[in-house]
């Protein structure tokens, strides 16, 4: 190996082990056009290119480690960014008079789910809600309605907001994801008959002004998470994005262990 060719495979593992590109090596060490200075000598950056690109197809696990470590120093940036907006937003997260409370209102673990009845991994994660309810009464559930998806998804959560007036709201948030079909207006409206509401009060409960703030937090708290979809699960400050297949087992993990040691953030 010549001194050279060993000057640039240092070089090269340098490059690749900072993850710094050669256009900015170029910015910071150019000495003339298409030259970069190292170690006092003067290189062609072609040439720099040409052995970064070789070396990296001949290892391209490195490629790999860099992705993952990539990927986890944004999953850590990311969940810093979401510890100080939950620390900041803790009364309207976890206590806004605006959202239904299910559960132990008096529990000694909050989880909050930001949810849409036309979300089907919000679907196929309701029966694993309801489930921790029903097994852990020191819960208290905070069911954030999110309607991403359209009108249809707007007037189902204003129409289950409207049945809490009825004392109702648990009872048609299970039937509004359990029950074939699209939810929309007609379907809320079907199953407040079914659940024996006053229907013409629920429909006139729906256009106060108070229904459509609680919205209107969820999506402000929603777009100050971060959120990129539903159902988004806070367990204290710990949070569950979607519903992988073990949420049940995630979420009863994650209500123990703020039980054990707290929320770092403020909740």
């Amino acid at each position: 190996m010549t001194p050279k060719s060993g000057l640039l495979t240092a070089l090269v593992a340098a490059v690749v082990a900072a993850v710094v590109t050669v256009a900015t090596l170029s910015i910071l060490l150019r000495v003339a056009p298409g030259m970069l200075a190292v170690a006092g000598k003067a290189i062609e950056t072609k040439e720099i290119a040409d052995v970064v690109h070789d070396y990296l197809t001949k290892n391209p696990e490195i490629l790999v480690e860099m992705t993952t470590e990539l990927d986890k120093r944004q999953a850590a940036e990311q969940a810093e960014k979401q510890q100080k907006v939950i620390s900041e937003n803790a009364d309207a997260i976890f206590r806004s008079p605006l959202a239904f409370v299910a559960g132990n209102p008096d529990g000694d673990v909050s989880v909050v789910e930001f949810f849409d009845y036309n979300c089907g991994y919000c679907r196929r994660a309701m029966p694993d809600v309801v489930k921790l309810v029903d097994s852990d009464k020191k819960v208290r559930l905070v069911l954030k309605e999110l309607p991403i998806f359209g009108d249809d998804s707007e007037a189902a959560a204003k129409a289950a907001l409207a049945a809490h007036r009825q004392g109702k709201y648990f009872e048609m948030h299970q039937k509004l994801f359990s029950e074939p079909g699209k939810a929309d207006k007609d379907k809320a409206l079907r199953v407040a008959k079914e659940l024996g509401l006053d229907v013409a009060q629920l429909e006139k409960d729906m256009a106060d002004p108070d229904i459509q703030k609680s919205l209107d937090q969820a999506k402000e708290l929603a777009q100050k998470l971060g959120l990129q979809g539903t159902p988004l699960f806070l367990i204290g400050d710990h949070t569950i994005p979607g519903a992988p297949d073990d949420l049940y087992d995630q979420l009863t993990k994650n209500v123990a262990e703020i039980r054990e040691k707290g929320c770092k953030a403020t909740c």
